[in-house]
């Protein structure tokens, strides 16, 4: 799957900054961001990347405002990240620089403006983030409609009328008009077929009565651990062409387990970082892991367990100090933010390498 990261700068009236894709001919309206390349150790670091090559500065940026997992039929499905930006300063916005090739022209439009302008996805995306309240963030969306607690603070309605750039008035860098239209460099499936790549799962957090958590042990494999004990989070790898991570996490459950369980709330967010980011960790590409809550089991969902034998060795259910030593480092931070999730309100703790992201 693709991920990429945009960026929500408000003006503190109220009003939110779209610009104008040159190269986009169908859709010409978005928001500030860009795609993810190999070397972004984050989405948050994309983020920052593509604002500075795009506008020209470095974003000051607040929280994740959501998360939303799209599928799609003529491209790859995509997990696109919103972050908060602080108002831009008036220094800011003295230095403003766009990248001509990359934006054709900007404005500040309300919510009901932008609601319209931008295409219907990214309008319901965006709309998501604007309409919610902040402490309720991060946001889940999946195919950019509320999903888990943002269905506690928003309620599913029709998208706004699409109007595209029909009277939209745009300003253009240092004074020049906007850009007109330009062809892009590749065609729209070149560049779909170079655009790199991740992959993502979806594990469980599960807790007895007394605060245990249940951990499995796969079956011993070419990964982390080779012939050594390596223990997870039920789950495993989500189907990104053809299922939603809600989806993965509850046919993971019922394939590894035998149980049928519907996912909580959504936890945490842990980017892996591959090793063009991060040469240490080996991996070929990131990793994008979706920890959602699966409550409180009982002895009888214990005692109806039916493992995968094919997949998985055994099963514990482990005290923090345990559960600490039988995890690697960055499962059991992750293990760890997932648990101090449970106990606040809003949306999911986001990491990197199990840590808070910066």
């Amino acid at each position: 799957m693709l991920a990429a990261s945009g960026v929500l700068f408000p003006d503190g009236r109220g009003n939110l900054l779209v610009v104008r894709l040159p190269y986009e001919k169908k859709h010409p309206l978005s928001i500030p961001g860009g795609g993810w390349e190999y070397t972004d150790l984050s989405p948050r670091r994309t983020a920052v990347r593509e604002i500075a090559e795009e506008l020209g500065f470095t974003p000051r940026l607040g929280p994740l405002a959501c998360i939303d997992w799209v599928l799609g039929r003529s491209r790859p499905p995509i997990a696109a990240h919103l972050y908060w930006a602080e108002p831009l300063t008036p220094q800011e916005l003295a230095a403003f620089t766009p990248d001509t090739l990359e934006v054709g022209g900007w404005t500040w439009l309300t919510p009901e403006q932008a609601g319209h302008a931008l295409p219907p996805r990214l309008s319901r995306r965006v709309g998501a983030c604007l309409r919610a309240p902040r402490e309720a963030g991060p946001l889940e969306l999946e195919d950019s409609l509320p999903a888990g607690h943002t269905l506690d603070h928003l309620t599913v309605g029709p998208p706004p009328e699409y109007t595209g750039p029909a009277g939209v008035t745009l300003a253009g860098a240092n004074g020049r008009p906007p850009a007109g239209p330009v062809d892009p460099p590749l065609d729209r499936d070149t560049y779909i077929a170079t655009r790199p790549r991740i992959r993502a799962k979806a594990r469980t957090l599960f807790t007895d009565a007394a605060g245990r958590v249940l951990l499995v042990r796969l079956r011993p494999w070419s990964g982390p651990g080779g012939e050594e004990p390596y223990w997870v989070l039920p789950g495993g790898g989500i189907e990104a062409d053809r299922e939603l991570p809600r989806a993965a996490a509850r046919r993971e459950i019922r394939e590894e387990l035998g149980w049928e369980c519907e996912p909580g709330r959504l936890l945490a967010l842990d980017w892996l970082p591959g090793r063009a980011a991060d040469p240490e960790t080996g991996r070929d590409t990131a990793v994008l892991v979706y920890v959602f809550d699966g409550g409180t089991v009982t002895d009888g969902q214990l005692a109806s367990m039916v493992m995968a034998e094919d997949e998985l060795v055994e099963w514990r259910l482990c005290e923090a100090a345990e559960a600490r030593a039988l995890l690697s480092g960055a499962s059991w931070a992750r293990t760890a933010a997932a648990l101090a999730t449970r106990d606040r309100a809003g949306g999911p703790a986001e990491l990197v390498g199990g840590r808070p992201s910066v």
